[in-house]
């Protein structure tokens, strides 16, 4: 009877990249393992099987190196490539152990394949139930169980797991070893960088002897629970439960303030723990996790830039024709000079333009130039208008002043004392609030958006315009969000009253950057009395994309498609909210409509609308951004998936607990930071 020691390995970690050949004590951990399989008595060989991804030749060639033998075989399917090697190396019994687990004790091997012999079964582990620490993980098996296992698994999960199938069968003889005491909470594992230091610690104190037993390991983290910490916060089996996106963003968090770049990307704001977090493609309204999973994106469709879908096929032709062309140069892109044509075009009001690439720096350079104009630094704004400096300084006097304007809770810190009252707030359809700062204050600068959660009121658009000019103040549009949602251009256009600067953003360039500020000559000519310039706002890609997305936009007057598929939409949450007799506030431009339930529970149902949805191959929340690829099949689908959830809330309306559905944290409601 030959009994093989099979480790599992591979350089792919998602959490630990190339984690078995970090190094400990000054040497790679997979040769930490190897040595100390080593000493076992009972196992005849010792193997690595690992895939035949091209990363992993370093990991053969090293292995080899040092005198054992690596086999290679499927990156996703284990399980077959756990059999093959068996099967090659002509093994009679394998013993299960992953590169992982560095603190593997070769006596309790022994005392496994030993137990295993008189037990007469298919398959022995410590781990069913778990009673040993998290890192002393052994199974033992037949060849001919591997084979069947092999031969019979279906599932992915079952082929990336080696031994699930065949842990949950009844059709197998099993049996398991059990510690006197349950030490299962114990971590002793490698998957993260805090593992690695755990790990190093306790190497770092036998070193040099690496043979320490599992038992002299135990009384150390009773001794010096110090060593141990690091790792604490880390669930058992976490890997096998979090999907390759969820534990990219773990890592992420580590090397990334908050995480990632955008607020509203991050995880927390929709489904805590649970969302899938990356993209690996996108096309139409489809996007594709980094594990192959397909979702239709019914919710903020890239924080709404793309209303003609994902990787339109005109779009992304015309920027390929671009990037082969050449995307940069000591010359200046003739695409900018005909993209401020065609916006000056489509607003007849402007005379001039500037391009920059995101909508925080268009708010950023529109302020500037309108201070520069009027002569006067204060501003009045009404809205959203980005991250930078000038727009932050209004919670410097009271950290409350912008939380009605779409983020609760935003901290002033790092911004200079001194803009304190150079900012003021009001509040849509508000125009008393707005002649009290005009009165009060030497107003230069009135920011708005056109329009966001209500539309105006008693023609409040036209008396903002009428008090700007009364009292030269340079009126500026925020359309970074609204523009080409109801018209072919600014929102303002349906309102009839003509700003003296606007911005657009988000939708322009359909998913690539590209971001515009248009006004009167006499205003924009200002900026040329100030400094505004940035050496990739002469890029090519985004003016190409911007070019090409309006021509498809004017062809299928894509703006009146949005807003009608939004009706849609609209129609679909009133019929479920009447269905279930669930009260619903809808409110929103139609192409960017959103719900509120009208209950304490708002958020948890939020919460529990992504989680069921995401089950049913949707990315969904409270809000839908529109494009033109939500057809009737991609709502009737989402309609018919939707009801199943209203008829889930409708049970905690009437008294059911929230907390029997939910399987993660409630999601968050503003902003919050990330630790």
């Amino acid at each position: 009877m030959k009994i093989v020691g099979l480790i599992q390995a591979r350089m792919g970690s998602t959490r630990l990249p190339g984690k078995v050949l970090k190094k400990i004590v000054g040497k790679p951990m997979i040769e930490l393992l190897l040595k100390r399989l080593s000493k076992s008595d009972e196992l005849d060989e010792i193997v690595v099987a690992t895939s035949d991804d091209v990363e992993n030749d370093k990991l053969q060639s090293f292995v080899e190196s040092i005198g054992y033998r690596c086999t290679r075989g499927s990156e996703k399917n284990v399980l077959n490539r756990y059999y093959e090697s068996a099967k090659q190396i002509n093994a009679d019994v394998i013993v299960r152990i992953t590169a992982d687990c560095p603190l593997i004790d070769p006596k309790l091997v022994d005392e496994c394949v030993r137990v295993y012999k008189k037990s007469n079964v298919d398959y022995f582990s410590n781990v069913d139930p778990r009673t040993y620490p998290d890192g002393l993980d052994i199974s033992v098996m037949s060849f001919r169980s591997l084979e069947r296992t092999n031969n019979e698994a279906t599932s992915e999960h079952d082929k990336e797991h080696v031994t699930s199938f065949i842990r949950n069968s009844k059709n197998f003889t099993k049996s398991s070893l059990k510690y006197k005491e349950d030490l299962s909470k114990l971590r002793w594992t490698v998957d993260e960088p805090d593992d690695l230091v755990v790990i190093s610690n306790v190497f770092d104190h036998f070193s040099p002897n690496i043979n320490f037993n599992w038992h002299q390991i135990l009384e150390l983290e009773t001794l010096k629970p110090n060593l141990f910490y690091k790792n604490k916060n880390i669930k058992l089996n976490e890997g096998a439960q979090l999907g390759t996106g969820q534990k990219l963003y773990k890592r992420a968090k580590k090397i990334i303030p908050g995480g990632n770049m955008l607020l509203s990307k991050r995880p927390e704001m929709f489904l805590p723990g649970k969302w899938p977090s990356y993209f690996s493609k996108a096309k139409g309204c489809e996007v594709w996790d980094l594990d192959g999973n397909k979702f239709i994106d019914m919710s903020i469709m890239g924080i709404g830039t793309n209303t003609l879908g994902y990787g339109h096929p005109e779009i992304d032709e015309a920027v390929n024709k671009t990037i082969r062309s050449g995307n940069m140069s000591t010359f200046n892109c003739p695409e900018e000079v005909y993209l401020a044509e065609k916006l000056i075009e489509m607003h007849s009001w402007s005379d001039m333009a500037r391009f920059a690439r995101s909508g925080g720096e268009a708010n950023a350079i529109a302020v500037r130039i309108a201070r520069a104009a009027s002569g006067r630094d204060k501003v009045a704004v009404c809205g959203y208008h980005g991250w930078h400096d000038w727009y932050l300084s209004a919670n410097l006097s009271d950290d409350k002043s912008l939380d009605g304007h779409l983020l609760p809770g935003l901290e002033p810190k790092g911004v200079p004392r001194n803009l304190k009252n150079t900012v003021f707030p009001f509040n849509y359809n508000r125009i008393d609030e707005l002649e009290s700062l005009v009165s009060k204050h030497e107003i230069g600068v009135i920011k708005m958006e056109v329009s966001r959660a209500t539309g105006p009121e008693n023609n409040f658009l036209q008396k903002v315009r009428q008090l700007a000019t009364k009292n030269n103040i340079v009126l500026i549009f925020d359309e970074c969000t609204t523009g080409f949602r109801e018209t072919f251009g600014g929102l303002h256009k349906k309102y009839n009253v003509e700003p003296d600067m606007a911005m657009f953003g988000k939708a322009l360039g359909n998913g690539y950057a590209i971001t515009a500020i248009i006004g009167r000559r006499e205003i924009m000519d200002e900026a040329q009395s100030t400094f505004i310039s940035s050496t990739f706002w002469t890029e090519r890609i985004g003016p190409t994309a911007a070019l090409k997305t309006l021509e498809v936009m004017e062809r299928e007057k894509s703006w009146k498609k949005i807003t009608n598929i939004g009706k849609k939409i609209s129609s679909i949450w009133n019929k479920l909210a009447s269905k279930y007799k669930i009260p619903l506030n809808i409110y929103g431009l139609p192409a960017l409509i959103k719900m509120r339930f009208e209950s304490k529970l708002n958020l948890e149902y939020k919460t529990l609308i992504t989680q069921e949805m995401l089950k049913r191959g949707f990315l969904a929340s409270n809000a839908v951004y529109v494009c033109t690829e939500h057809n009737e099949n991609v709502l009737k689908n989402y309609g018919e998936a939707l009801d199943q959830v209203f008829s889930l809330i409708s049970e905690c309306e009437q008294g059911r607990s929230i907390k029997e559905f939910l399987e993660s944290e409630v999601c968050d409601k503003d902003f919050r930071r990330i630790v």
